[in-house]
């Protein structure tokens, strides 16, 4: 059936043309009842799934929003990156919709395999460069005619930048981006096969006054080994980690050898500072509890218990008689 929904209007128009005549019900189930071929094109396969395409925008939101907080410290000047989209087209495709000269950079990111390419409208690229140099952000595109100086200060601009993938991928793998090559002519650069499946994200910039975009391609061959950790139920599900035998034993019994201080309390007494200065040798300080009331026991400067005071073999000792009661906030 089709997965169209149907307005109530036209419902009620196809149930009166059934009850008229016009439209024969019999006909309506042979139409369903008939195989339907849905053309597929190869050279645009298919290769993600949506949801992994939405995790892919879920870690590359994040990505932009470190972009956003490393570009406005490097530059002084109000910068926005956001999201526009992430779609999977064929490699081909992508280098045909984005200019004939551009700012291209390659990325390794070892341990996967593959290369990254990001490309930064040249519009973007230069007012980055201005703001660098001093300058107030104006953009000037003259990609084709790049001096030396010019293309060191935007490649290692851009590697630092671009350093943020690290963090914004380290969800799904722990990847370490190296910048392998910068160009600016994309006919150049073959980094996969015509027809190989690539994922697009795109990022709408603004650096001041001028706006632009910024495409991340990344080929399927890099993304290949890590695509289960894109799924739903690898960010909702909670890995149950395999204890080691004897584990529990052992820390346990480092518990129970662990030190802990125990302080028996006479009584406590408050007097004024002057009356403290004053105090001397043989002076008496009179304490808030009787000679018949039991002592309070502290662990680690928490009371836990009551005692008596007495003596052991000539040595100074304390008798518990009781268990202090809501002593701390996590006693039951």
């Amino acid at each position: 059936m089709s997965s169209e929904v149907l307005s109530q209007n036209e419902i009620d128009a196809l149930l009166s043309a059934i009850s008229t005549g016009e439209m024969d019900a019999d006909e309506l189930k042979k139409e369903q009842s008939e195989k339907k071929v849905k053309v597929y094109d190869f050279k645009r396969a298919l290769r993600f799934s949506k949801d992994q395409i939405r995790s892919l925008t879920r870690i590359h939101e994040n990505f932009a929003r470190l972009l956003t907080t490393f570009f406005s410290a490097q530059l002084r000047t109000y910068v926005q990156i956001s999201v526009a989209s992430a779609d999977q087209i064929p490699y081909e495709e992508f280098i045909r919709s984005i200019p004939k000269m551009t700012i291209l950079n390659v990325f390794e990111v070892p341990p996967l395999e593959g290369r990254v390419l990001i490309e930064v409208n040249p519009n973007i690229a230069y007012a980055m460069m201005d703001r660098m140099m001093g300058g107030r952000g104006s953009s000037l595109n003259k990609v084709d005619n790049l001096t030396e100086i010019e293309t060191k200060i935007m490649s290692n601009t851009f590697e630092k930048a671009f350093e943020n993938l690290q963090e914004a991928w380290s969800t799904v793998a722990e990847i370490d981006p190296i910048l392998s090559d910068f160009e600016v002519n994309p006919q150049f650069l073959q980094m996969v096969s015509p027809n190989e499946t690539v994922v697009v994200i795109s990022l709408n910039t603004t650096i001041g006054d001028t706006s632009g975009m910024i495409n991340i391609c990344i080929p399927h061959v890099v993304l290949e080994p890590i695509i289960p950790r894109l799924s739903v139920h690898y960010w909702m599900q909670t890995e149950k980690k395999d204890r080691v035998p004897g584990e529990l034993e052992r820390l346990e019994k480092n518990i129970q050898r662990a030190e802990v201080p125990i302080i028996s309390e006479l009584g406590s007494s408050d007097i004024s500072v002057q009356d403290f200065l004053m105090l001397d040798i043989g002076d008496v300080i009179e304490l808030d509890r009787t000679i018949d009331q039991p002592l309070i026991i502290k662990i680690g400067d928490v009371p836990k218990f009551t005692g008596q005071p007495g003596k052991i073999n000539k040595k100074l000792a304390v008798q518990i008689l009781d268990i202090v009661k809501g002593g701390e906030e996590n006693d039951e």
